[in-house]
């Protein structure tokens, strides 16, 4: 990575943890200049504005989340070739991993641009649906293949189970936070994971 490549990113990790606190519209260029110890010209050396640090912070957000979520249930399908198994292997994972959190989830920059939509442009908010979408997609193509092995016990629509687990990691961010739980999430997605194995296999 060059220097300017490490500024950009140094940029990014100190505007994500500031959105992420107290939001889009009380985070301004000045504090993340301050904090990165760089110039004015060098910050707008790598964002035209502040827009365009939104748009750099939510395609940075959605491409963290799409590594992990790979390296989470891409390796869960390679340890079995069963699709209901490898999801359920992948969601005890999941669990695990943000059990092993210290402190509380510190948000999530796609609930955040949901909630202050006013404050970004539709390219911002078109990119935001996008992440949103990206993981019902890619739930929905996982319970569609469990779904041909497995016929659910229950009626249920699967875009909507899809969605549920977004749903799930959302809302537990925000009561893990509210709470100070940082394991609630877990506990969240456990309990998920129970109501798939019931869903395909009525146990």
């Amino acid at each position: 990575m060059s220097k300017g490549e490490k500024t950009r990113e140094r940029l990014l990790e100190i505007a994500e943890s500031s959105v992420l606190q107290k939001g889009f519209s009380n985070t301004s260029i000045d504090e993340i200049i301050a904090a990165a110890d760089i110039t004015k010209s060098g910050f707008f050396y790598h964002f035209r504005d502040k827009t365009e640090l939104a748009k750099a912070l939510i395609l940075r957000y959605i491409a963290n989340d799409d590594a992990v979520l790979d390296s989470i249930f891409v390796r869960a399908r390679e340890l079995s070739e069963d699709p209901l198994h490898a999801f359920l292997i992948g969601l005890k994972m999941f669990a695990e991993m943000m059990g092993a959190m210290e402190e509380a989830h510190p948000g999530c920059m796609v609930a955040t641009v949901a909630y202050h939509d006013k404050q970004f442009n539709d390219e911002v908010r078109r990119l935001n649906a996008e992440g949103v979408m990206s993981w019902r997609a890619r739930f929905h193509d996982i319970l569609l293949e469990i779904a041909e092995a497995y016929p659910p016990k229950v009626d249920v629509d699967l875009e909507d189970l899809a969605d549920m687990l977004s749903g799930i990691v959302e809302g537990g961010i925000i009561l893990s936070r509210v709470l100070d739980d940082p394991k609630l999430l877990s506990r969240q997605i456990v309990l998920f994971r129970i109501q798939v194995k019931m869903m395909f296999l009525g146990v």
